[in-house]
């Protein structure tokens, strides 16, 4: 089953060098391991722009859908075989980022 692991943080691009390094090993681990499907930092929220064209209206407003200081600055995408497995690698991924995570399941 594949899983998300957000990364949440109040600061795009503000992992330390040491952190860095840990990130990728975490990712070299997830590899190795067979649970790595992608991961990826991801712009602030200033960056966003939130559409909606639903009855095509063509409604843009820049900005995140969510207000706040926190925000999703990056995310994994793994493989795991069950909910246990999962949560075990998001706990990994929180300390190598140094960040807190949160863990979804795809749905199927």
């Amino acid at each position: 089953m594949r899983y998300l692991i957000f990364v949440i943080d109040d600061t795009s691009g503000s992992a330390t060098g040491d952190e860095s390094v840990a990130i990728d090993a975490f990712n070299e681990r997830l590899e190795q391991s067979g649970h790595w499907i992608m991961a990826a930092g991801i712009g602030a929220p200033s960056t966003a722009t939130l559409i909606d064209n639903r009855g095509s209206n063509g409604h843009e407003i820049a900005g995140s859908l969510f207000p706040g200081t926190d925000y999703y600055s990056g995310f994994w995408i793994i493989e795991a075989a069950n909910p246990e497995i999962a949560n075990d690698l998001a706990h990994q991924g929180s300390l190598a980022c140094n960040r807190r995570v949160e863990l979804r399941p795809f749905l199927r």
